[in-house]
């Protein structure tokens, strides 16, 4: 089920670190350290999205006041997250491997510059040996500017970084076709391309963490349509990740990723669409254009407005003239040199199609002969 895994990227969530007291499990970290190590000795690249950083340190302070939800996560984690840091250094040594601490916040995704940088820093790290473990900088981050959860952190790493896979340990062995506490319901297995099963899916959220099945659900479906083999696990059962490298039978969900891979910056892209800049309104004749059997590019002469502040490369959304969003770009104009272009024939296009990701659509779309390659 897993074999030719090269890059994995793994994350690990609170209810899979976290004891039933909101404490971290140790235990539990340490499992999954020597489960990593058996990884590395096979040659597989790994990096680790790993909640635990409020866990770790709840049972370390007791604040002066009762703090409002922001505050007290920028609290514990500010402490918690030297401690669970400490605690992977400790444990990744002990089977004679390094891992590094990255920080860091939805902000950071939202400029191609950062992105990069980014992404850079962790093929450093993997290149020399050094197990990336990435967390949520929830020191800084406020309510509109945090990740949904870790999930989304993980479905954004793994795109950047071209895994080969993406492994979400949760405390349940994956998507059921009811509700989990039923007998009669099953773990779905596989998930093909396209499918939708969320209807499946109950809509309770995590105990400790921000998220829940749903979350992971729509999460796995973007990043499988990005061409990235997924899989929701049991974090809980012993020997899940060398198992699932192997390719062994292990019960869980898979989602089958699309056949064609997406380039590394219609990844970004189709994850980008939470820092648009601006909106382009295009005519019922451009929309029909779009989603036709031909690639297509938004131009000017299927734009009818353009509305906010931005620049050449930000992300801007796409919506039809009844003002239901078709996709997100990358512009090829500022604002000001569009809105003079509206109308026009012979100006190159606002939005190219390699830049556009259209909703409802994997990040590949349509076939094209000139595709282009991250840079």
């Amino acid at each position: 089920m897993g074999k030719g895994l090269k890059r994995i990227a793994i994350k690990v969530g609170s209810n899979v670190l976290t004891r039933k007291d909101g404490t971290l499990d140790v235990e539990r970290m340490s499992d999954l350290v020597a489960q990593i190590a058996v990884l590395r000795t096979r040659g597989i690249e790994v990096v680790l999205i790993s909640s635990g950083a409020v866990a770790s340190g709840r049972n370390e302070i007791r604040p002066v006041k009762k703090l409002d939800a922001v505050s007290s996560r920028q609290l514990y984690s500010a402490v918690g997250q030297a401690k669970l840091i400490n605690r992977y250094f400790e444990f990744f040594h002990e089977h004679r491997l390094v891992c590094g601490q990255v920080l860091t916040s939805k902000e950071n995704f939202s400029s191609r510059t950062h992105y990069l940088n980014q992404k850079n820093c962790m093929e450093t790290m993997l290149e020399n040996g050094v197990i990336p473990v990435v967390n949520e900088n929830d020191t800084v981050s406020v309510t509109e500017l945090m990740f949904t959860d870790n999930d989304e952190l993980s479905g954004l790493v793994a795109a950047m970084m071209n895994m080969d896979a993406l492994i979400i340990l949760s405390n349940v062995d994956g998507i059921y076709d009811g509700n989990p506490a039923s007998p009669e319901s099953r773990v779905i297995r596989e998930i093909p391309e396209k499918a939708d099963v969320s209807t499946f899916i109950q809509p309770e959220k995590s105990a400790f963490g921000r998220g829940g099945m749903l979350t992971k659900y729509h999460i796995a479906r973007k990043v499988a349509d990005e061409g990235i083999v997924v899989f929701i696990a049991n974090g809980t059962r012993k020997n899940i990740l060398p198992e699932l490298a192997a390719g062994g039978e292990v019960v869980c969900t898979r989602f089958l990723p699309a056949e064609k891979p997406a380039s590394g910056i219609k990844k970004w892209i189709a994850h980008s669409e939470d820092f648009a800049k601006g909106t382009v309104v295009i005519d019922r004749g451009a929309e029909s254009v779009l989603y036709g059997t031909k690639a297509s590019s938004i131009l000017f002469v299927g734009i009818t407005r353009i509305t906010g502040r931005f620049r050449k490369d930000d992300i801007i959304r796409i919506v039809n003239e009844e003002g239901r969003q078709l996709g997100v770009g990358r512009a090829g104009y500022d604002c000001e040199k569009a809105a003079a272009l509206i109308g026009r024939r012979n100006a190159r296009p606002m939005v190219h199609y390699d830049y556009l990701c259209l909703d409802g659509d994997s990040v590949n779309g349509k076939s094209q002969e000139n595709k282009i390659t991250d840079h």
